[in-house]
Parts: structure tokens; C-alpha cells; sequence
């Protein structure tokens, strides 16, 4: 039997909830990063600040607390999930998984979703049993980027963003 997942919901991001998203990224990608020799505090607080679209993040709560994030932005032929990270403490039991199947079953949107994950990442495997492959190398050598293909669904254009649910 696999882990039992914690009750979890989402709620959208606020103002308040921005350091808190510059420590919760340095908790999650800094071992990744690290282990690269690429991890430089100021670029990824900066990165995560420029590409925030705080109307597409949500932040993921268990027990209340906040433990994750993840954002859906549009784009112009696809998709992004952005900002998918869960504390250290809340990772290997399903958390990540129920968070990535209850936002990929409630798309309206039958683009492709397409991700930017770090090379030997344990998330990668993560994606993959989420229907995520690998495309490419990213151009800044530390990254790859992953596709979930298309759904066979008939496509709509809609770019709002869905509300969160709880589960």
C-alpha cells in the first residue's frame, strides 16, 4: 500500500505569501541545484520574482499550513506549469502526485503542458508517471524541458485560470 495522503487544498496566492514562496523554491531546489554546482540565491529569487503571474499560483495547504505551491500559465501554443514545489518534509507521500492529478483533470484546455525540470531531478520521475516526457535540454544547460501531449479532447482557448479545489 502506498503512502496515505494528507487532506490537502489550494488557495490562491496573495502579496503576503511572496517570501514565503522565495524560501519554499530555496527549500525545494536548492539540494537539486546544488548538487549541479549552479545554486545562486539572488538569480532564483529574482527568476521566481520576474516570472510570477500571481493570478495563475496557487499555494497547496495541509493541515491548514502552507506546503507547496503551483502555478498554470498560459502560453501561447501550451500551457506552464511553473512554481511546483512542496517543502522537503511534505515530499514522498502522494502530496505532489494528488496536487498534479487534480490540476491536470480539471483542465479545460486541450494544449499541451510543458515544464522546466532540473536534469536528474527526483521530480522527473514524478512527471513521468503523470504522462510527462522529455523533450529537450533547455539553453541554459541546466534544465530540461517536459511535455504532456496533448489530450484528444476537443480543444478550447480558454486561458483562465480554474479554481482551486480541495481534496
Amino acid at each position: 500500500m502506498g503512502p496515505v495522503v494528507p487532506t490537502w487544498s489550494m488557495r490562491a496566492l496573495t502579496s503576503q505569501d511572496t517570501e514565503w514562496l522565495v524560501a519554499l523554491k530555496e527549500a525545494a531546489m536548492r539540494p537539486d541545484l546544488e548538487r549541479l554546482g549552479v545554486w545562486d540565491p539572488g538569480r532564483s529569487r529574482r527568476r521566481l520574482l520576474e516570472e510570477l503571474a500571481p493570478a495563475s499560483t496557487w499555494l497547496v495547504l495541509a493541515a491548514e499550513q502552507r506546503v507547496g505551491s503551483v502555478a498554470l500559465r498560459p502560453g501561447k501554443d501550451e500551457e506552464w506549469l511553473q512554481h511546483f514545489y512542496v517543502l522537503p518534509e511534505h515530499q514522498g507521500r502522494g502530496l505532489g502526485s494528488a496536487v498534479l492529478r487534480d490540476l491536470l483533470d480539471r483542465r479545460d484546455d486541450s494544449r499541451p503542458v510543458r515544464l522546466l525540470a532540473v536534469r536528474g531531478s527526483a521530480a522527473l520521475g514524478l512527471y513521468a508517471r503523470h504522462g510527462f516526457i522529455r523533450e529537450r535540454d533547455h539553453e541554459n544547460g541546466v534544465d530540461v524541458v517536459l511535455a504532456r501531449p496533448s489530450d484528444s479532447s476537443p480543444a478550447t482557448t480558454s486561458t483562465a485560470p480554474r479554481p482551486p479545489t480541495s481534496c
